[in-house]
């Protein structure tokens, strides 16, 4: 129960509901029985992602697409993930994706204002999604922790 908790404080945190705006539901890919649903909750901006090719048999190369203007710099620049099913936690993650001395992609280091577009291939895991409908919390956050971009995601398997 400990872990639910926390899922649920860390939910309400970043819930788009706990501010004046919640953004639209995007769909990030849909294909036969797989569909994976986001929304932003950041409550000032809301940002572009989607995959390329959706399958139950997620790939260790993905091709995705992520758009969004920056509120903060990124000199550098990581990625918080937490997976849930039924209230229990399956997965929490954390992954570098620009470091100051090993910056991995073309957009590390851009500045306030500047807009980031990504296409391209991201190494992943190759895993098979089982059915079931998961619960999905993304954080990206600079190296001063002030928050890039955040979602919560559905992804549901049926």
């Amino acid at each position: 129960m400990k872990g639910f908790t926390a899922a649920l404080l860390v939910w309400t945190l970043i819930s788009p509901s706990s501010c004046s705006k919640a953004w639209p539901t995007h769909t990030a890919c849909r294909d036969g029985n797989l569909e994976v649903l986001y929304q932003s909750c950041d409550p000032l901006q809301d940002f572009g992602f989607s995959v390329d090719r959706c399958s139950k048999h997620l790939k260790s190369n993905l091709n995705i697409r992520f758009g969004i203007i920056l509120r903060e710099d990124i000199k550098e620049l990581f990625l918080d993930i937490a997976l849930f099913n039924k209230g229990s936690s399956i997965l929490n993650f954390s992954y570098p994706i620009c470091e100051e001395d090993f910056p991995k992609f073309s957009f590390c280091g851009r500045r306030k204002g500047e807009q980031i577009y990504f296409a391209g291939p991201i190494n992943n895991p190759g895993i098979e999604i089982p059915e079931g409908e998961y619960q999905v919390l993304l954080q990206l956050y600079n190296e001063n922790r002030s928050t890039v971009a955040c979602a919560n995601a559905t992804v549901t398997h049926s």
